[in-house]
């Protein structure tokens, strides 16, 4: 009997105990089984009791690990439709020409992953064969997120199908022709195959989650019915130490989505060597699944493992299998059948004489051969059981050897994510095992055929029927025409063309009121889709609380504490706003769903994704490539953009970079706007673009960048004339005179070039550079330096060609007077990107280094980018020019205390 005095104190000692005899009695019963029959039975009988305490619908808490065998007993497996034989032949050819298409590209030096593929193989052809649903029937079809080091073998099974050709293999990794494939899955580079792409390695994960909750967004909002659409996601077991891969795995089961499925293929290995070499993978992935409340499915073991099982009346197997390691498991997959009985069956006596009956073939055919997701029948149980389970997702654990059929040099080798060819004599070998139909004279000059049985053949005609009946083929990405959406109405864009008068408005709440008035739009409206990481009212959008509703797909189960008030939090199941709380990267993956939901749906959606501008770049770059990848479309909004707008906050929240970031992405189109009206000419020309009627060779696959500020400014009129300046990326805003500044006969002129809020110093300097020095300055605006940089590049390789064209700055400040000066609230590399294109003496001021807590006075005066530090500095130029003396300096530092 356990001693009471041993038993640990637990939160049930606060519960009441209604009946303490009873209570030591089931206690004392547990005693006695574990004294008569040991622990293990024991354990047996305290599992089975919990089980059919769940069944029953009692409040339990779940076991987070469950024993190291198949969760679904051989006995209960559904028998697989379809023709199991072609089905194989099938996978046999895709294996072959995957391994092939890599081991051709070796010899230009491109490489591939070969072992990956060789591994998962029976994950996707199952899928394919059986569950993954197509565009072509009701619906949008199912989202597959590929493993990218899978690709050859997606692009193998395509050339079997018909969708590419031998040209197409031969060019892997090898795009520059315009006939080759990329190495992983990229849209942007194969649009009409590949809908996701799935490398950065942790982001497919984390967007399938997202996606998988867009299509139920898209339901509940009555855009679409996406109901029908499952996401499949599969994924190494090595690429879940990314903290993006389970970053958002309770939101998953905390939302109930049933219709998204992970598929980890546990082959224990990642680039290196071992995943947990002494520890192991699929055990704590169960318990990190199961403890977010997903459902589990393991299938690590093949049908040949069954034997084993059924001897092992003690329960010694399952033990051992328990607590090896998994580079030890990796290990038993390349030694001999001596040392097996030795490692694995020699730790136990039980063990000792359950190996007596076995042969060495039965040893060797569990431990090297019989995995659960190398066998289409195992894989067609596992799929069975999750697309049956509701209430929430499902992770699959599928174990596999990394490398399988392709040989001994191949198969559970630490390097054989790096080995990217095999020998001849290595795929004879792979060949003869495939039961393939190539002879030895296929192999010409050393070089490894493909292999095809013809268009004609039973595996084609049984592969293309079979995606026909499933909604025809997969991968697949809509490629066709979304009819344009109808422009909004000109009332929203032109209220901000007569200024603000004296009232002082932050460019943050230009855009909140903006969108404010797009999302009333009749035709449009509802496309709209706000995200936000819980900071709306920061940036002044709870206003659209009551009116939109925030998505939520339980609705509002309470009584929220602010209903008494006009601007209450509401939350409904059609709700269009996506508040995701404090997560940067869930709201990207937000808004990639909903950026190309054009493409994955056919339903054009207008996301609008506002954030701290220093979270943004700076914390979630890798997502923004990955959404010029996908060909999204849509507006990033970074609000209290700027090194020294968003004061006290210090180092952590000041923005001196991300257009730095952002130039570097080459779809993104990154504007610094100064005035409400930029604004709404800005987004107007985003709709145009993104949305509307594209201009002959017009790229649409782009999205925008816009930095908008926290502090409140006089919003000034709209000038005539300056939509297209503002949409190329500059200018004049006014001159000293227009401005009404008085200057003497023969003023010395400068050019003052401000962006985003560094116009308003800019302003202020043109007045006392007039008042107090008698020196005239013309104020430009620069609405996107990195658009007036992409356009000068152009304009360059232009002239590379032949063809005659001068970049858009040089024109527009052709004939100004006086040197150029250019302000920013970023670091000065921002504006310097167009200083080659400049034909006037060029400097620059930007906000350097790091920032400080303080006002914004003292951060620009710090910075050295305040009006009077600008004045300083556009002294010194005409002084350096001779037209200022050299003592204006001087006097201006003392007279201004810098």
């Amino acid at each position: 009997m356990t001693d009471p005095a041993a038993i640990q104190p637990s939160e049930l000692d606060q519960l009441p105990d209604r009946d303490p005899e009873e209570t030591g009695e089931w206690l004392a019963s547990l005693d006695a089984v574990t004294q008569a029959a040991g622990p293990h039975r024991a354990a047996y009988l305290m599992r089975r009791t919990l089980e059919r305490a769940e069944g029953a619908g009692l409040a339990l808490p779940k076991l987070l690990e469950t024993d190291y065998v198949n969760s679904i007993p051989t006995a209960a497996e559904p028998a697989p439709e379809g023709d199991e034989a072609l089905e194989r032949r099938i996978t046999a050819w895709n294996r072959w020409n995957a391994a092939a298409m890599v081991t051709r590209g070796s010899k230009h030096g491109v490489g591939g992953h070969i072992a990956t593929f060789a591994s998962a193989a029976w994950l996707y052809e199952t899928g394919f064969n059986h569950f993954f649903r197509g565009k072509e029937g009701d619906g949008s079809g199912d989202q597959l997120y590929i493993q990218g080091h899978a690709s050859p073998g997606i692009y193998a099974r395509a050339f079997l199908d018909g969708r590419l050709t031998e040209t197409h293999l031969d060019n892997f990794r090898q795009e520059a022709g315009g006939q080759g494939l990329p190495s992983y899955p990229h849209p942007r580079r194969l649009p009409w195959l590949w809908e996701f792409p799935t490398v950065s390695m942790g982001l497919g994960p984390l967007s399938a989650i997202y996606q998988a909750r867009f299509n139920r967004y898209l339901t509940s909002r009555g855009i679409k019915d996406v109901s029908q659409s499952h996401v499949w996601a599969f994924l190494g077991d090595g690429e879940m130490d990314e903290p993006e891969a389970t970053a958002a795995i309770g939101l998953a089961a905390r939302e109930g989505l049933d219709n998204l499925t992970f598929v980890i293929n546990c082959n224990l290995q990642r680039l290196d060597g071992p995943v947990r070499a002494n520890f192991k993978i699929v055990q704590e992935l169960e318990a990190q699944f199961r403890g977010a409340g997903w459902n589990v499915v393991k299938s690590l073991w093949g049908s040949a493992w069954d034997e084993l099982l059924r001897l092992d009346t003690t329960g010694a197997l399952v033990r051992r299998l328990r607590e090896v390691p998994d580079a030890q498991v990796q290990t038993y997959q390349t030694r001999d059948a001596a040392y097996i009985r030795q490692d694995f069956f020699g730790k136990d006596p039980a063990l000792v004489e359950l190996a007596k009956l076995l042969s060495d073939d039965k040893i060797l055919e569990c431990f090297h051969v019989s995995r659960g997701g190398h066998e289409p029948r195992k894989v067609y149980a596992a799929y069975r059981a999750a697309l049956a389970h509701k209430g929430g997702p499902t992770v699959i654990l599928a174990q596999t050897v990394k490398g399988f059929t392709l040989g001994s040099g191949f198969a559970s080798k630490n390097a054989n994510h790096q080995m990217k060819k095999l020998t001849v004599d290595e795929f004879k070998s792979m060949r003869d095992l495939l039961e393939l139909p190539i002879s030895d004279s296929q192999f010409v000059d050393g070089v490894v055929p493909y292999g095809h049985p013809g268009a004609d053949s039973p595996e084609v005609r049984y592969l293309q029927e079979r995606r026909a009946a499933l909604g025809g083929p997969a991968p697949a990405r809509r490629t066709h025409a979304v009819a344009p959406l109808p422009a909004p109405a000109d009332k929203a864009f032109t209220s901000f063309d007569k200024g603000s008068g004296t009232q002082s408005i932050a460019t943050t709440m230009a855009f909140v009121r903006l969108v404010k008035d797009l999302v009333r739009d009749k035709q449009t409206g509802r496309r709209w889709v706000p995200i936000v990481p819980d900071e709306a009212r920061t940036f002044g959008m709870e206003s659209l609380f009551p009116s939109l509703g925030i998505y939520s797909p339980k609705g509002q189960t309470y009584e929220p504490v602010d209903r008494d008030q006009l601007m209450y939090y509401r939350e409904a199941e059609d709700g269009q706003i996506l508040n995701e709380g404090i997560t940067e990267a869930g709201s990207m993956a937000d808004f990639i769903a909903a950026s190309s939901a054009y493409a994955t749906h056919g339903e054009p959606m207008i996301p609008f994704y506002i954030f701290y501008s220093m979270f943004g770049w700076q914390r979630t770059a890798d997502q923004m490539w990955q959404l010029g990848d996908q060909l999204g479309r849509g507006f990033l909004v970074g609000a209290t953009a700027g090194r020294t707008t968003l004061t006290g906050e210090g180092l952590q929240h000041a923005d001196g970079h991300s257009p730095v970031i952002a130039a570097t992405n080459p779809a993104a189109l990154s504007y610094d706007p100064a005035f409400a009206y930029e604004i709404a000419a800005i987004v107007k020309e985003g709709l145009r673009r993104m949305y509307g009627e594209a201009a002959p060779g017009e790229d649409q696959d782009v999205f925008y960048y816009l930095t908008v500020y926290n502090e409140p400014m006089p919003q000034p009129a709209k000038p005539a004339g300056v939509d297209e300046g503002i949409v190329k990326g500059l200018y004049r805003f006014n001159t000293a005179e227009s401005a009404g500044l008085t200057l003497p006969a023969n003023a010395s002129r400068i050019q003052l070039i401000g962006s985003g809020t560094a116009i308003h110093w800019t302003l202020q300097a043109q007045r006392l550079l007039a008042e107090e020095w008698g020196v005239g300055a013309d104020v430009w605006s620069a609405t996107s330096w990195t658009e007036l940089r992409r356009d000068a590049l152009e304009a360059d390789a232009a002239l590379l060609r032949g063809e005659d064209r001068v970049p858009y700055v040089r024109r527009a400040l052709a004939g100004a007077d006086g040197p150029v000066l250019a302000v920013s609230d970023y670091m000065r590399q921002v504006p310097d990107q167009i200083a080659q294109w400049v034909e006037q003496d060029w400097t620059s001021l930007g906000a350097d280094g790091f920032g400080l807590s303080d006002t914004r006075d003292a951060a620009r005066r710090h910075f050295g980018v305040d009006a009077r530090s600008i004045v300083v500095a556009a002294l010194a130029q005409l002084a350096r020019r001779g037209e200022v003396p050299a003592s204006a300096v001087k006097e201006a530092r003392e007279r201004y205390g810098l």
